[in-house]
């Protein structure tokens, strides 16, 4: 699981028909202190997360593991909002 952050949602007139109960956020990876690392990537939101919350989420054929069908074109799927974040790296 990678972290990241909600930094807006992606709106379709016409969605993959499994992903139509779906709603599909843009995500910046962050690093552990919460550095941006790489692209934006689009990621299915499955729990209800937002623009501005810190979030984990799955890629490859593990995004599709916290979805309710067995099968759908998803490379990325939120799966976890974040409460905190302990570190004892500085």
């Amino acid at each position: 699981m990678i972290l990241g952050k909600v930094i807006g949602t992606i709106w379709a007139t016409r969605k993959y028909e499994t992903l139509n109960s779906y709603k599909m956020q843009l995500v910046q990876p962050l690093n552990s202190q919460q550095q941006k690392i790489g692209e934006p990537i689009i990621a299915v939101d499955t729990i209800g997360a937002g623009p501005g919350e810190l979030i984990f989420y799955a890629t490859s054929s593990e995004a599709v593991i916290a979805m309710e069908v067995d099968m759908a074109p998803v490379d990325a799927s939120i799966v976890g909002i974040v409460d905190s974040i302990y570190s004892e790296i500085n």
